[in-house]
């Protein structure tokens, strides 16, 4: 069985690559815009130390680790899995989600793997220029700390997972729900951001409702050596979080009924 998921998994990033090959063209120069965009995405950052403003206690390249780390983690989620939104969006308008239901595999499964994209991939690019650039100005990184940074980083990526997956869920009975996208992102951005120039109501609800924090905040404190066992605390509503996301989509596509939800 798992041998079976692994070869649809390695085929549909195949059929990706095969499509960003097909349309080349638009591959490259959407990727270039994308990593053209993402290098000049800390510019309000260079602005605000530029003119002799700062975020306190956080220097320059420390806000920076933070904002790249949060550009990389959402370069992965659009690779993916956040093509799921659209894609069940799309069947359920359609009314082509029989055809996924049908076919012998897990449908979750069946619609994160085809719908793998190597279209932000400028976005992950970006993201690792910025990185790069910040941790060189980062001294005395140990072990220790570089396997605390993955394991808070793989915990921000199941918090931007269940966040596409909660999304994608409320397709099956509000069709129209272009909008709420923009409404998540808006919450994300606060993950790009030292947490500690919010007040305490707004880190807690970004540390353990939806632990945003997770995705760009908690894995830069770890590489720069700021880590409190609160941050290892919150994995925990991360990983709830994934589930949550998880179970209500499996328990939405019961309730499918076919066109329009």
């Amino acid at each position: 069985m798992i041998q079976k998921y692994l070869q649809i998994y390695k085929e549909s990033i195949k059929i990706s690559f095969a499509t960003a090959s097909t349309y080349r063209v638009n591959f490259i120069l959407s990727n270039f815009i994308t990593l053209v965009g993402n290098i000049l995405f800390p510019l309000v950052t260079v602005m605000i130390y530029g003119s002799g403003a700062s975020f306190p206690n956080w220097s320059f390249y420390e806000v920076l680790l933070i904002q790249s780390i949060f550009t990389m983690s959402t370069g992965i989620a659009k690779i993916l899995f956040n093509g799921v939104l659209w894609a069940t969006m799309q069947h359920v308008i359609d009314g082509s989600l029989e055809i996924v239901l049908i076919k012998p595999v897990d449908s979750l499964f069946y619609l994160i793997a085809s719908t793998i994209s190597l279209d932000s991939v400028g976005l992950l690019l970006g993201g690792g220029i910025m990185f790069i650039y910040a941790i060189v100005q980062v001294n005395g990184i140990s072990f220790l700390m570089w396997l605390q940074f993955i394991v808070l980083f793989v915990s921000g990526i199941f918090v931007l997972m269940g966040i596409s997956l909660i999304m994608a869920a409320t397709s099956f009975k509000w069709v129209g729900n272009s909008r709420i996208p923009e409404i998540f992102d808006s919450i994300n951005s606060f993950g790009k951001y030292p947490q500690s120039i919010f007040n305490k109501s707004i880190s807690s609800f970004t540390t353990f409702v939806i632990p945003v924090a997770m995705v760009g905040y908690f894995p830069a404190t770890a590489l720069l050596g700021k880590v409190t066992p609160s941050i290892f605390i919150a994995i925990i509503p991360c990983v709830l979080f994934n589930m949550v996301g998880i179970l209500l989509y499996k328990h939405m596509i019961r309730l499918y009924e076919g066109v329009g939800g």
